[in-house]
């Protein structure tokens, strides 16, 4: 064996594997939801769910890019990876001889579907599917929540310059909490750029509340109050523009299920909360 090639010489597989690393947060909240946060020996540098995992596990990656030496310097059995945003990275880690699954979930339905998959990989599938189970039974008691009619209509913006309105999960969320988005047709549209929306098309749309969440950097209300003829949008007019955090509600996992949701929720019902 030549040197580069023993320089990625791959550990012996386990299974379950004992050591894996998650390039996105949502796999880390579900590992430590399920009592498997041991396994884990790196994470993205965005993973705040539990706060502990701060000070836990190394950061080893952000979104679009991952520090490939310092991950294989861990020993991974396995590598969690989340979409094509992250194919390069995943290139790099598989012709190293890496294990790699990589997630897709773009809606509520790919989350439980997440969860249960990560539970089968590390072989606890009965216990995560009673975790994806109960999710589901809370969405299916939010959703059955009697609400005044009719429903506020919902912008949900997920980043400011251009503007883009919420990927799938995000707007299921949206109704299961009572609301009804305002772009119901770009659901279903994986790549941001296809989501992008128009100013005038938000005026037109006459949301009742705007919900912002500018992944990765900090909502400022009155920049959306100052954009020009929004001062007729209902929700500007009323004040009902609501940031609601990144790591709640952009990353499609067990935190959009509950406190993400929790967060549209408190938004559309505040005399309700």
């Amino acid at each position: 064996m030549n040197a580069e090639i023993g320089a990625y010489a791959h550990p012996m597989r386990h299974f379950p594997p004992r050591r894996i690393v998650c390039l996105t947060e949502e796999t880390v909240e579900t590992l430590y939801l399920l009592g498997e946060q041991d396994r884990i020996v790196g994470v993205s540098g965005y993973a705040v769910r539990p706060p502990q995992v701060r000070r836990e596990k190394p950061r080893v990656s952000a979104f679009i890019s991952a520090d490939i030496p310092k991950v294989m310097a861990l020993e991974p059995d396995l590598v969690l990876a989340f979409s094509d945003l992250q194919a390069a990275i995943v290139a790099d880690l598989v012709r190293a001889g890496i294990d790699v699954h990589v997630f897709n979930q773009r809606d509520v339905a790919g989350i439980l579907a997440m969860i249960r998959t990560v539970g089968a990989l590390v072989g606890c599938a009965e216990r995560a599917g009673h975790l994806a189970d109960g999710f589901e039974q809370r969405l299916a008691q939010i959703a059955a929540t009697p609400r005044p009619s009719p429903k506020p209509r919902v912008y949900f913006e997920e980043w400011d310059d251009p503007l883009i309105s919420g990927i799938g999960w995000v707007s299921e969320l949206i109704e299961i909490a009572g609301g009804e988005d305002v772009f119901p047709e770009l659901r279903h549209r994986q790549s941001a750029k296809d989501r992008i929306v128009t100013p005038e098309a938000v005026r037109a749309a006459g949301p009742e509340v705007i919900l912002a969440s500018w992944c990765g950097k900090k909502v400022v209300p009155d920049r959306i109050r100052m954009r020009d003829g929004w001062d007729d949008i209902p929700a500007v007019r009323d004040n009902r523009i609501v940031e609601i955090k990144s790591p709640l509600i952009l990353q499609p996992g067990p935190a959009a299920l509950t406190d993400g949701l929790d967060a549209i929720v408190a938004a559309l019902w505040p005399e309700r909360v």
